[in-house]
């Protein structure tokens, strides 16, 4: 634990637990933060690797472009690289994440204030915060996307602002670009739906203020970290919820320049105004969607104080194309949240598995809705309309499949799509979609429309034609024992029964795969007839 004994994991206690587990990996040769950082680690996302392989990377070398030397290690992946590290954070198994999130919410825990907090071991003020190599230019920001992005960003932040009317202070993640030693600008999602932050942004600037107070939170405990990507409701305090995860109550201190309560155990605070007058120029920025946001004008902040922990370490969330932290992050939080709806508050029989598609489309647009064989067709189209419609910025794409196709795996989606659905019948289109979190130029109005796909089954069909189990798991031994490359299987990599299936056909597989072939030639001349087409259908117990 570290120094206070608060009942929960820090930062530092956290990279412990992973460094112990296998799931860090530990890089001491120097690195550039401008060019090779993020690229780096960008390569387990890209690289052929499957998701259990990954790793948080902790640089304790960096450089940058120009050679100057940081004493701040900077961490990346450390949330959510994959699934088992999101759940390390979590302190839970990844089945039991979603319950972990319900029990929190409904038994929120309140904050406890604290002084001599250890995110106030060093504290930078006034002239401290001016100059090259002093304020934000003194931390080791990493450029996200080299070759696009036009500052290094805070990505994996907690930027804390309050409702200047009820008090109650939001949470979120956004986007920080660095403009100066005492400047940034801050992108806080305007759509309907959208950031909480801009909410406070909009009510402090029509209270007729010229400033609004805000801090941004860098390495908070994970319990706490966790809270700015995942959506709660409007008006739910996230240090609330956060101590529900813990199970204790979250310690918070005041901060230095701003009325406003942060995490006692932050690594680093970045305190200041937000300006509600004026908006500055802010990226192209490599963004969640997958695309290159251009640049807009958005909030910037004038820093008033900087304070940190004696050894603070940053956290750097990698984002951008998915698969990435960023998505793997949402996606555990996401789905079990879409099954609960469909199951529980639309009551829809059959569904098993809700999928948001990762890959490219960063889970927000194509929704993967898995059904037990022979669900209703009027279920799987209630399922349909539910899932499309739960969050505003997911769905666009709803796709039905029965349980023997992967979502994860593009072309068994096409399989089903080209073999089980009809479009003339099986695919609806509708209007009325807000575009959500994408590329702004995509489309020339402000209105999307949906695609929902019935890709079921409509009853039995014929086994998928490869080989059964038995004797691919027989043939892979020997490919083992050959010491041929590493097999990476990809579902599905074996035959089984669609339905369309009958025990005498299994017994004439069994005896062609054990040399008796000659035996169903003998069964098969008794059932030879001079009264029927070529092509016509065979059943033999209906013979």
């Amino acid at each position: 634990m570290s120094q206070h004994t608060t009942g929960y994991p820090d930062l530092h206690d956290h990279l412990e637990e992973l460094k112990r587990r296998g799931l860090l990996q530990v890089i001491d040769r120097p690195i550039d933060k401008d060019s090779e950082l993020h690229p780096l680690v960008r390569w387990q996302f890209v690289g052929g690797m499957d998701e259990a392989e990954r790793k948080a990377f902790l640089f304790t070398n960096i450089v940058n472009a120009q050679g100057r030397k940081y004493d701040i290690p900077v961490v990346v992946g450390a949330l959510a690289a994959n699934r088992e590290i999101y759940s390390v954070g979590m302190g839970s198994s990844v089945d039991q994440i979603q319950a972990r999130w319900d029990h929190a919410i409904n038994h929120p825990i309140k904050p406890r204030m604290v002084e001599n907090a250890p995110c106030h071991d060093v504290i930078h003020e006034g002239a401290d915060l001016q100059g090259e190599g002093k304020g934000l230019d003194m931390l080791p920001i990493p450029i996200s996307t080299p070759g696009f992005d036009s500052a290094p960003t805070l990505t994996a932040t907690n930027v804390i602002t309050v409702d200047p009317e009820t008090g109650v202070q939001n949470m979120g993640t956004y986007r920080c670009a660095l403009k100066a030693p005492d400047r940034l600008v801050v992108r806080m999602a305007t759509r309907v739906g959208g950031a909480g932050g801009y909410l406070h942004y909009q009510a402090w600037k029509k209270a007729g203020h010229k400033t609004m107070p805000c801090a941004i939170v860098l390495g908070c405990p994970p319990y706490v970290a966790f809270m700015g990507p995942q959506k709660l409701p409007i008006g739910m305090d996230e240090f609330d919820v956060a101590g529900g995860l813990a199970g204790a109550p979250i310690e918070v201190t005041q901060a230095r320049t701003v009325n406003l309560r942060v995490p006692a155990q932050a690594e680093i605070v970045i305190e200041g105004q937000i300006d509600l007058e004026f908006l500055e120029p802010e990226a192209p920025f490599g963004e969640s969607h997958g695309h290159v946001a251009l640049e807009e004008f958005n909030l910037p902040m004038t820093i008033t104080a900087i304070t940190h922990r004696a050894k603070p370490v940053i956290p750097s969330y990698i984002s951008q194309v998915a698969p990435s932290e960023s998505s793997v992050i949402k996606r555990v939080a996401y789905e079990p949240l879409f099954l609960a709806h469909l199951r529980n508050a639309l009551g829809i029989r059959g569904v098993k598995r809700v999928s948001l598609h990762e890959p490219l489309t960063g889970l927000l647009r194509v929704t993967v809705i898995t059904f037990e064989k022979n669900t209703p067709k009027t279920e799987v189209w209630r399922a349909l309309y539910g899932a499309a419609f739960f969050k505003g910025d997911c769905g666009k794409i709803c796709i039905a499949v029965n349980e023997d196709i992967d979502p994860d795996n593009a072309d068994a989606l096409l399989w089903a799509m080209a073999y089980r659905m009809n479009p003339v019948v099986d695919v609806q289109t509708l209007e009325h979609r807000g575009q959500g979190h994408g590329p702004k130029r995509e489309l020339d109005g402000e209105e999307d429309s949906t695609l929902l796909m019935d890709a079921t089954m409509k009853g039995d069909m014929p086994p998928l034609a490869l080989p059964t189990k038995e004797y691919m798991e027989r043939s892979k031994a020997i490919w083992e024992e050959l010491g041929l490359p590493k097999l990476r299987p990809q579902a599905p990599w074996f035959g089984y029964s669609l339905g369309d299936w009958l025990p005498q056909w299994d017994a004439a597989a069994l005896r062609a795969a054990t040399g008796r072939y000659l035996e169903n030639g003998a069964i098969s001349l008794k059932q030879q007839r001079n009264d029927v087409k070529a092509e016509s259908k065979f059943r033999p117990d209906e013979q």
